[in-house]
C-alpha cells in the first residue's frame, strides 16, 4: 500500500468521525458507506457512555471532534512531510493503550498504520467500544488494511516493536517486560500552568478549558499552577465558574467530596467554590476535583526547577514565560506533530 493511499483512508475516516462531533449527529451523504457504519457508531458511543462513567457525551464529542479535525488531507500531509515514509518491510508493532480518556491511545494507532506498519493492539478495559469500530470502517474504505490491524485481550504476543502507556507502576514492568524489543514506554505526566498575576479573565477563562475538560483525567489537564507570591486567586475562582455544572457528574461529585472530607480531616488549608479546591502542594499531580499550587518568586529559578522536573511535565501552559508554552485553553487540542512526552513516534516506527 502507497503512503497516499493510508492518507486517503484516514481522511476519510476523519470525515465519518466529523458526523459525530455534535451533540446530534448529522448524516452527510458525502461520506463513504454511512449505510453499514453510520448508525453502528451511534450504538457504541452509547455503550462506551454507559461502560465507562467518565466517558460522558461532552467529552466523546469533543474527542470526536478533536480528530475530526486532525485527520484531513492538509493536517497529514503538514504532519509527514519532514519524514522519509518509503516501502518500509513492515513490523508488527503492538500497541497498549491507556483508557483515561475517549480515544486516548488513537495517535499511535495512526502513527504504526500511516508508516506501513501492521498494528496489535491491547485495549484499555475502560475504553473499548470505540476505537475496534472505526478500524473497521477503516478496513472497509481501504481494503489492503486487512490484516494490518488486530486487536487482543490476551498478554501481547509475536511483535518487533512496543508503544506501551502506563502509570508509574506498570511502565517498570513494561520495561522489564519489552526489555529485548524497541519500545516507547510512557508514565504519569502531568501538565502545569504558569501564572503572572496579569492574565485578563478571557486568559483564565480559557485556563479552565484546560483543568476541567476530561474531568482533569489526562495528562494534557492542567493539574498545578505555579502563581506569583501574594497572588489573589478571587478572579482565577471568578473566572472558572462556568464550569460549576461539573459537580452535577456523580463521579466527578464523589471525588469532590471524598477529597474534601480527607482534607478537612487532615485539617489541610485548602481553598474551594463548592465544585473545585485548590491546595498548596509541591506535588505535580493532583485529585480529581483538585488543584495544587506553589508559590514562586523568581521567574529564573521557577524556569530552572521545571527543566528539572521536565520528565514529570508533559504541557507548560503560559503566556511569555516558556519557549514551548502552549497558549490558555489550548492543551485539549493537540496537533499531529505535537507528541506525547515529546518522544517523536514517526522517527522511532521509521527506525526499527
Amino acid at each position: 500500500m502507497e503512503l497516499q493511499e493510508r492518507i486517503d483512508a484516514f481522511v476519510k475516516l476523519g470525515q465519518f468521525i466529523g458526523q459525530f462531533s455534535n451533540k446530534v449527529p448529522t448524516k452527510r451523504k458525502s461520506v463513504e458507506h454511512n449505510a453499514l457504519f453510520f448508525d453502528g457508531f451511534k450504538h457504541q458511543l452509547k455503550l462506551a457512555e454507559e461502560y465507562n462513567g467518565w466517558f460522558t457525551p461532552e467529552n466523546i464529542q469533543f474527542a470526536l471532534n478533536t480528530w475530526a479535525k486532525a485527520l484531513t488531507k492538509d493536517n497529514l500531509g503538514k504532519w509527514l512531510e519532514p519524514y522519509h515514509i518509503s516501502n518500509l518491510t513492515s513490523k508488527k508493532v503492538a500497541i497498549i493503550m491507556a483508557g483515561n480518556i475517549p480515544l486516548v491511545g488513537f495517535h499511535d494507532f495512526l502513527s504504526v498504520l500511516i508508516t506501513g506498519h501492521h498494528v496489535l493492539v491491547k485495549l484499555s478495559s475502560n475504553d473499548k467500544q470505540l476505537l475496534p469500530y472505526l478500524a473497521k470502517y477503516l478496513e472497509i474504505v481501504e481494503p489492503k488494511f486487512k490484516g494490518c490491524i488486530e486487536f487482543t485481550e490476551e498478554k501481547v504476543m509475536q511483535f518487533d516493536a512496543v508503544i506501551a502507556t502506563g502509570s508509574n507502576n506498570t511502565s517498570r514492568y513494561f520495561e522489564y517486560y519489552f526489555k529485548g524489543k524497541p519500545s516507547i514506554i510512557r508514565n504519569n505526566r502531568n501538565s502545569i500552568a504558569v501564572l503572572t498575576g496579569n492574565e485578563s479573565k478571557e486568559e483564565l477563562k480559557a485556563l479552565s478549558e484546560d483543568i476541567f475538560r476530561f474531568f482533569g483525567l489526562g495528562c494534557r489537564n492542567v493539574s498545578k499552577l505555579f502563581v506569583p507570591k501574594r497572588y489573589s486567586f478571587d478572579v482565577f475562582f471568578e473566572a472558572i465558574y462556568h464550569w460549576h455544572p461539573i459537580i452535577e457528574k456523580a463521579k466527578y461529585a464523589n471525588n469532590y467530596d471524598y477529597n474534601k472530607a480527607v482534607y478537612l480531616m487532615s485539617e489541610f488549608e485548602m481553598l474551594e467554590n463548592g465544585f473545585f479546591m485548590i491546595k498548596e502542594d509541591a506535588s505535580y499531580t493532583s485529585p480529581i476535583a483538585t488543584m495544587f499550587y506553589e508559590y514562586y518568586e523568581n521567574p529564573e529559578q521557577l524556569k530552572e526547577k521545571l527543566e528539572a522536573d521536565k520528565e514529570q511535565i508533559q504541557c507548560i501552559v503560559s503566556n511569555g514565560f516558556y519557549d514551548k508554552e502552549i497558549a490558555f485553553g489550548q492543551t485539549q487540542k493537540p496537533k499531529l506533530w505535537d507528541y506525547a512526552d515529546s518522544v517523536d513516534s514517526i522517527k522511532f516506527l521509521l527506525s526499527i
